[in-house]
């Protein structure tokens, strides 16, 4: 029994140990992406005020979910579980954020060249559909299928990220059909890096990284199919796009 318990525990050890490592690559994309926009000067310090909020919001919680995963990592899942109340709410504030900012990009032309301002509007709100819905059903099964609740919010971080990946690829394409190489990168490249993680220490992948990997099919399927639409188009020039 001794022999069984040590196992368990160094297995669920290493399983923290890979979502902790997977966090650690949600920040590197990060600071990658908006870092290559400062760069080649897309970004500035001189952008509205309104930029910057969302810039220090998304940063924030990119910090809360590194922090979470890496207190699991050390053990101190009381810790985890005091702080976890107050990410919840940073992600619901990420979300209303995220509608109000992109249609204040909109009004004042501020979409990047690469997309035109219908599509711009329906992929990030859509993307913050599915980031936000992941990150509901996470919160409400982090008690009774903790297994449920890492890995969605691992897939809703993953869904969030595609705008990291973006500035890291639509310069060189110029074309919002580009959405789909990042569409697929995160596939690939996050997906299904966690997917074979599960294969191999628990001999299947776990349903919730379909739930997760579907939101992104979905989203960015549904962006160009409703985005020049004449709903779409008219709410979109109400914006001033």
């Amino acid at each position: 029994m001794a022999t069984v318990a040590s196992s368990g525990i160094s297995a669920l050890q290493k399983e923290r140990a890979f979502f902790f490592y997977m966090a650690l690559a949600v920040v590197v994309t990060v600071l990658a992406g908006f870092g290559f926009f400062f760069a080649i000067g897309a970004s500035s310090i001189y952008s509205p005020w309104w930029v910057h909020l969302h810039a220090a919001s998304m940063m924030t919680w990119v910090a809360l979910f590194l922090t979470q995963t890496f207190l699991v990592y050390r053990g101190n899942v009381t810790a985890h579980r005091t702080l976890g109340p107050i990410a919840a709410g940073w992600s619901a504030w990420i979300v209303v954020l995220g509608f109000v900012i992109t249609a204040m990009d909109v009004r004042t032309h501020r979409v990047p060249p690469f997309f035109q301002p219908n599509y711009f509007l329906m992929m990030d709100w859509l993307n913050m559909v599915a980031f936000g819905g992941l990150v509901l059903a996470a919160v409400r099964l982090r008690n009774r299928a903790p297994d449920w609740h890492k890995r969605l919010m691992l897939g809703a971080m993953l869904n969030l990220i595609s705008v990291a990946w973006g500035r890291l690829t639509l310069p060189f394409i110029f074309d919002e059909r580009g959405i789909w190489l990042v569409m697929a990168i995160l596939l690939v490249g996050y997906f299904g890096v966690a997917m074979l993680y599960d294969k191999r220490t628990r001999g299947a992948v776990h349903p919730a990284y379909f739930w997760g990997a579907g939101a992104l099919v979905g989203w960015v399927s549904v962006s160009f199919a409703i985005a020049w639409t004449p709903p779409v188009l008219a709410l979109t020039k109400s914006l001033g796009g």
